[in-house]
C-alpha cells in the first residue's frame, strides 16, 4: 500500500491541523470562479461514524447560471437547480451517470446561481478507511476524481443541502493556512461537458499527482 511519501504534493507532516478554521458564508458568497480558485489548498473534512476523513482540495470547477450552458442552472430555477440559487456554503450533491455522487458547494449571493464542483483531493486523514471504501491500495487513484472522492469520504445524497459552514453538519471545508506561494494553480477547460467548453473554469494544483486528468495543463 502506498503512502504520501510516494507521491508529489503536500506532506502530511507539513500540515498543522490544529490551526484549521471552518470557512464561513462570506467565503462562499463571492464570484464562483474566485471561490473555485481559493478552494485549492483548503481541507475538505468528513465526520463519519466517529472517524475523520479528510483531504486537501487540489482540483475544482466553477459553474455559473443563465450564461453558462454547462451549468444545471442554465435553464433557470428548475427543481434540480433550485439549490444553486440558495444559501452560499450549502452542499449540492447529485447522482451522475447512475453510479457517482458529485459534491459541490453553492456560491454567489442568494438568488444568484453558482456552484463549485470539487473534483479531487489529496488524502490527509482516515486513509485506511478510504482505502477500504474505495477497495484500492493505490493512493494516487484514491480520491483523484469527483466520484472517487465522494466514495472515499462516504458522501451521498443524504448530504445534499447540508450547511458546510456548520461544524455540526459532519461535512465541512477548512482553511489550513497553506501559504499562497506554495500553491501553483493552473486552469483549463472543464472536463466532461459538451457546451461552454471555451471557458477556462477548471482549476487545479499544477504540481500534484492527485488529479483526475492532466490534459490541458500548462
Amino acid at each position: 500500500m502506498q503512502s504520501l511519501k510516494d507521491t508529489a504534493g503536500f506532506r502530511n507532516n507539513s500540515i498543522d491541523l490544529n490551526k484549521k478554521i471552518i470557512l464561513k458564508i462570506d467565503f462562499y458568497s463571492r464570484d464562483t470562479a474566485l471561490v473555485a480558485v481559493e478552494l485549492i489548498g483548503k481541507l475538505l473534512a468528513r465526520k463519519l461514524d466517529g472517524k475523520i476523513l479528510s483531504g486537501i482540495i487540489v482540483e475544482t470547477e466553477a459553474y455559473y447560471g443563465l450564461d453558462d450552458p454547462a451549468s444545471h442552472a442554465f435553464k433557470g430555477r428548475t427543481k434540480r437547480a433550485e439549490i444553486m440559487f440558495g444559501k452560499p456554503g450549502t452542499a449540492y450533491v447529485y447522482f451522475c451517470y447512475g453510479m457517482y455522487y458529485m459534491l459541490n458547494t453553492v456560491t454567489e449571493n442568494e438568488n444568484i446561481p453558482g456552484a463549485v464542483l470539487i473534483r479531487a483531493v489529496q488524502p490527509v486523514e482516515g486513509l485506511d478507511e478510504m482505502f477500504e471504501r474505495r477497495r484500492t491500495e493505490n493512493i494516487k487513484n484514491l480520491t483523484n476524481g469527483p466520484g472517487k472522492l465522494t466514495a472515499a469520504l462516504g458522501v451521498n445524497l443524504n448530504d445534499n443541502g447540508k450547511n458546510l459552514t456548520d461544524e455540526n453538519s459532519g461535512l465541512n471545508i477548512y482553511d489550513i493556512f497553506i501559504e499562497k506561494s506554495k500553491l501553483k494553480i493552473s486552469n483549463s477547460s472543464r472536463i466532461g461537458i459538451s457546451a461552454g467548453t471555451e471557458r477556462q473554469l477548471r482549476f487545479y494544483l499544477a504540481d500534484t499527482n492527485f488529479l483526475y486528468c492532466y490534459k490541458g495543463q500548462v
